[in-house]
């Protein structure tokens, strides 16, 4: 693709202001439009929301305004799925990239969802395509690549280290996520959760390699503080929770082929002691020509929630001419190959040769 291709960016939360801007700064991309939730962001230049220069583009609150704008593509990034408002964008002809995980495998989706998202898909010749950092690009993305490495697959695990010790969010992390509370028995309600979450994209990933999975489970664990431990968001309490692990398994054949296991810490220090790692993700592969690659985030912790956006947020945007190139249709990771992305370097910046936001040129 040549033209640019023009882009509404739905919802302006943390990932979607971070989608906004690398919407703007994108070479081939030219922002049509946004739209928010929020009232006091009504009216507001898309470049103020996201921290750059003003563009002339002023957010609106009513989807047919965006419906309207018959743009290529639209990243949609709202906290819940409204399925009325996507079908409606599809059958306008205008394509989805979409942070929401409902899309990932389409034989997995509620069957009435699939049949509505299809039928408009057909309507307006238009596609959609769920994507993220995780799930997404650790869980179906990069075991892809490494498995072409090999011809037989015994079992692929992928492990997901997050360090909370200095996230500064009090409500997610004990409101939310349950840490600084007394040892108890896991509530499966969160295990089963994170199965809703990654079990389609592990089935995806399955399908892909031919080796279709019988059936998804998923459990979780925890591990306490021997003693009292302060926090950024806190003090945990000597004995309460201090880490937990939720392990989504993907079976074939009576044995575990595929899995993906979340290990989120506030210390290192636990009981039972669990080995855990620097935040970011492990992919281990047997097979014949077995792998074990380890991928971190070279962060400081105290500056993750700022910057982990970008790991979700700037992979929807790279696919966007992939999924407006692409068939009609509900697409999972496989229907797009491997697209590359196309960016821009600080050198350019420095140069004067940045896009400049908003224009779309190449």
């Amino acid at each position: 693709m040549t033209a640019d291709l023009r882009v509404v960016q739905w919802a302006t939360g943390n990932i979607g202001r971070k989608a906004l801007r690398g919407a703007l700064e994108h070479p081939t991309l030219s922002l049509a439009g946004v739209l928010v939730y929020h009232p006091d962001k009504i009216g507001t230049d898309a470049g103020d929301l996201c921290g750059v220069a003003p563009v002339g583009i002023r957010a609106v609150s009513d989807p047919a305004d965006v419906v309207a704008l018959d743009a290529d593509c639209v990243l949609y990034m709202p906290r819940t799925l409204n399925a009325d408002d996507v079908c409606r964008i599809l059958e306008n002809g205008t394509n989805v990239v979409t942070t929401c995980g409902e899309f990932r495998h389409p034989a997995a989706m509620d069957p009435a969802l699939r049949q509505a998202v299809e039928a408009a898909c057909q309507i307006g010749g238009s596609s959609i395509h769920s994507t993220g950092s995780s799930p997404g690009l650790i869980s179906e993305a990069v075991p892809l690549v490494l498995t072409t490495a090999q011809r037989r697959l015994d079992r692929l695990v992928i492990d997901e280290y997050g360090d909370l010790s200095q996230r500064d969010s009090p409500e997610m992390l004990f409101d939310l996520m349950g840490f600084g509370r007394a040892m108890a028995p896991f509530e499966k309600f969160r295990a089963d959760f994170l199965c809703a979450s990654f079990g389609p994209s592990l089935q995806a990933l399955a399908e892909a390699l031919n080796l279709p999975l019988d059936n998804v489970t998923a459990h979780g664990e925890l591990a306490a503080t021997p003693t009292e431990v302060h926090i950024a968001a806190g003090t945990l309490e000597a004995h309460s929770v201090a880490a937990q692990r939720i392990t989504v398994t993907g079976w074939r054949g009576g044995r575990e082929l595929i899995e993906f296991r979340a290990t989120w810490y506030c210390t290192r220090r636990l009981e039972p002691a669990w080995k855990v790692d620097d935040t970011g993700w492990r992919v281990t592969v047997q097979g014949d020509a077995p792998l074990d690659v380890t991928i971190r985030m070279p962060i400081p912790l105290d500056q993750m929630a700022e910057t982990t956006p970008g790991y979700t947020a700037n992979r929807a945007v790279n696919l966007v001419e992939a999924v407006c190139a692409a068939r009609p249709g509900i697409l999972s990771v496989v229907d797009l190959a491997c697209p590359v992305a196309r960016l821009h370097s600080p050198a350019h910046a420095e140069s004067g040769d940045r896009p400049t936001p908003g224009a779309g040129t190449p």
